[in-house]
């Protein structure tokens, strides 16, 4: 009986995930409750997730993570690594070495987000599509998340099962002997066949520096000093980073205007541009936003900046308009203008209806970026003009810190939990973080859903769930701990590709463990195989994080990943059914 309603209870859960907008962690919580007011877990058997290692380790690395991110560390090490390469090759491989280098060693989705601007005005500087270099950033970024203890948090949790359930502690490099050999593979691969792996979108520099394209309508208020000037004295005609697209004039619209146009009170002037171009003509006197609520915003000018936002798929307005959802009013920010797969929309700001991975131009706040990067409405948030810029002296710090994170736990002198505490507390002491900063920047919702997870694998190893699959897995691998093994990697994959892959990984932890049992092998190969099947997420956008975060600033669709990713995903998983079984002897 209890099997059977776990069995239920996952598949609930499982189709939940996929098919509705239910935030993970509320789903996962339920699952939760559901297990202990049922009987099937006692209360310190449902709640052991929250005091697992690897959760805490996690809890404690987006500390040291966001340290790294307020000194500026990364763009502080990119400046060095990435130069000026002459062709796509060379700047392929000056981006997969240090971004999978650096993802080895704090998370990937920060690495990720601190990337994707200075990429962006790298492109334009080495006059390279941007849609060339953030799938490669992304899938690098993956990749070399995969070569240590520490660098995705899904090794980190399976770890924490591993002392909980096995009592194996791996050392912070042990994944290293597979997940360096699959980097090279697939950063290989993503090197040799760009050209026929990753998109062009932009045939030209100019069309490159389009990949975030916003249409912003300022209009001409009453005494306005613009008032009965030439577009071309008004300042409007030689503009940096965009151009004046067309003029509404009362119900005429104006296309392909000329520079010796003259402009009248209440003309609503549409520009196109990069995001840039919203700064560049905010500062010209006389024109004000149009239907963004920009002008009634209780903040000072003076505290103002502009701010690209990608909206994420748990956003509380997701599918309603942006008047529907109340946006000035929740968040106390303007939207000036809306950018979909790279494209402007052309409609009335009000009405247009927010969907995951749009990319909205704010006018807010400049606490707006520190408050909501690390909430779950927004996949990214990046301020156009930071105010606050990083603090740079402290870069090569904050860097120490992090490699002395490392050899204290390489060397076995501490835990990677303790080793991590110590890190972030030297980050606290030494200012590299404030300690509002460091608490903003501890994801809640990503620790509930792991923590929560552990609840549905502790059931299926107490109810015999997990045994039950293994039996099937083994009955259809004829005793074969290599074809079970790939047919463990396979349903890893395609449960990380559909749900969270540290939901994924969870689930398939006590199966993996089972099987090996009944094969009377090691369960440590098939463990392994777990770790890296859960986060080779290569196929579609929502499969992992970083994917869906360069989807907009990349301009890229859906099947753009498929293309890309599909050869990566087989070439990453042939090779580590290849090198396991020959590091973990079964």
């Amino acid at each position: 009986m209890d099997m059977t309603f776990t069995l239920t209870l996952i598949v609930a859960v499982f189709i939940a995930l996929v098919t509705t907008r239910i935030a993970a962690d509320v789903i996962l919580m339920a699952a939760m409750g559901g297990l202990i007011i049922s009987g099937v877990l006692t209360v310190s058997e449902g709640l052991a997730g929250f005091a697992n290692s690897g959760v805490m380790t996690i809890a404690i690395l987006y500390i040291v993570a966001a340290g790294l991110q307020e000194t500026g560390a990364v763009q502080w090490l990119s400046k060095y690594l990435l130069g000026s390469p002459k062709s796509l090759k060379a700047a392929l491989a000056r981006l997969i070495v240090p971004s999978a280098l650096l993802s080895a060693f704090m998370n990937n989705t920060a690495v990720v987000a601190m990337f994707i601007p200075s990429v962006q005005d790298w492109s334009k500087r080495i006059k390279l599509p941007t849609s060339k270099l953030l799938i490669p950033l992304s899938y690098a970024a993956i990749l070399g998340g995969t070569c240590t203890l520490i660098g995705t948090s899904t090794n980190l949790v399976v770890d924490g099962l591993l002392q909980k359930e096995l009592g194996i502690h791996l050392n912070i490099f042990s994944l290293l002997w597979v997940g360096l050999p699959i980097t090279i593979v697939g950063g290989g691969l993503l090197f040799v066949f760009s050209k026929h792996l990753l998109p062009n979108r932009e045939s030209t520099l100019e069309q490159a520096d389009n990949a975030r394209q916003y249409g912003v309508e300022m209009r001409i208020h009453k005494g306005s000093s613009l008032i009965g000037k030439s577009i071309e004295k008004a300042g409007l005609r030689a503009l940096q980073f965009g151009y004046l697209f067309e003029i509404h004039r009362d119900s005429a619209l104006l296309s392909a205007v000329g520079s010796e146009t003259q402009l009248y009170e209440n003309d609503v002037l549409v520009f196109i541009g990069s995001p840039e171009c919203a700064r560049e003509i905010q500062n010209i006197q006389g024109l004000r936003p149009v239907g963004g609520g920009a002008e009634v915003l209780e903040i000072e000018h003076n505290k103002r900046c502009l701010v690209e936002a990608v909206i994420g798929p748990e956003f509380v307005g997701l599918g309603s308009t942006i008047k529907e959802a109340k946006f000035r009013t929740r968040f106390q920010a303007a939207v000036l203008s809306v950018s979909r797969k790279g494209n402007r929309i052309n409609s009335k700001i009000g009405n247009i209806r927010l969907q995951v991975g749009d990319t909205l131009l704010l006018e807010t706040s400049q606490d707006f970026v520190g408050q909501y990067r690390s909430r779950r409405d927004f996949l990214l948030v990046s301020a156009i003009n930071d105010s606050t810029p990083p603090n740079f002296d402290k870069a090569p710090l904050a860097v120490g810190l992090l490699l002395a994170l490392v050899l204290l736990s390489a060397t076995g002198l501490l835990s990677i939990l303790e080793a991590s505490m110590l890190c972030a507390a030297a980050m606290l002491a030494t200012r590299c973080i404030t300690v509002a900063k460091a608490r903003r920047n501890v994801n809640l919702n990503v620790i509930t859903v792991i923590a929560a997870s552990f609840s549905l694998g502790a059931a299926m190893s107490k109810t015999g769930a997990a045994e039950l699959i293994a039996s099937n897995i083994v009955s259809l691998t004829p005793h074969s701990p290599w074809l079970s093994l790939a047919l463990i990697y396979l349903i890893t994959v395609i449960f990380t590709e559909m749900i969270t892959n540290n939901a994924a990984a969870v689930l398939m932890f006590p199966i993996a463990v089972a099987t090996a049992n009944q094969l009377h092998c090691d369960p440590l190969p098939f463990v392994i195989t777990i770790m890296i099947a859960a986060s080779a997420s290569f196929i579609t956008p929502i499969g992992y994080q970083t994917n869906l975060m360069v989807m907009g600033p990349g301009g890229y669709k859906t099947r753009d990943f498929m293309k890309a990713g599909l050869p990566i995903s087989l070439a990453v998983g042939m090779t580590t059914l290849a090198i396991i079984p020959l590091v973990w002897s079964f």
